[in-house]
């Protein structure tokens, strides 16, 4: 077993997860892709040489590494569920174009002033989902 293989096997079990093969292989899918991929994209991607999981399987890979907070589920778009293993907090742009999604560091917007709320709300955690044009779109309308 290579090193990434045995750091995804501590990490599971450190998590006190069973490691199974599919879910070794749909966390080891999320940890390798920075697209913030849909559950059909991931099992896409584990069935592309040969049928291996089944949807069922996926989603509920998905809901044990969620359950446990090593994914984390990013809603960008109506009623689309994308999953990102990517768990330090952290902000996202989504190009209104070609849907490409790229995180922003959370420090981006340290200046947010949360205390304008109405009282009696209480925030415990946010995140912010920017929308507009990557630079490759815009590059296409300038042309």
């Amino acid at each position: 077993m290579d090193k990434q293989a045995d750091r995804i096997v501590h990490i599971l079990k450190s998590r006190k997860l069973r490691v199974t093969p599919q879910r070794f292989a749909v966390y080891a899918n999320l940890l390798a892709r920075t697209d913030h991929p849909t559950a059909e994209q991931i099992l896409q991607d584990l069935n592309q040489n040969r049928p291996t999981s089944s949807q069922a399987t996926v989603y509920s890979s998905l809901q044990a590494l969620r359950d446990v907070g090593l994914v984390r589920e990013v809603l960008l778009e109506e009623g689309v569920c994308r999953y990102d293993a990517n768990i330090a907090p952290h902000h996202h742009f989504r190009c209104q174009s070609c849907g490409q999604i790229e995180d922003i560091p959370w420090e981006q917007f340290q200046g947010i002033n949360l205390q304008g709320l109405r009282p009696g709300l209480k925030v415990e955690d946010y995140e912010l989902t920017v929308r507009g044009l990557c630079d490759r779109c815009q590059d296409d309308r300038s042309s």
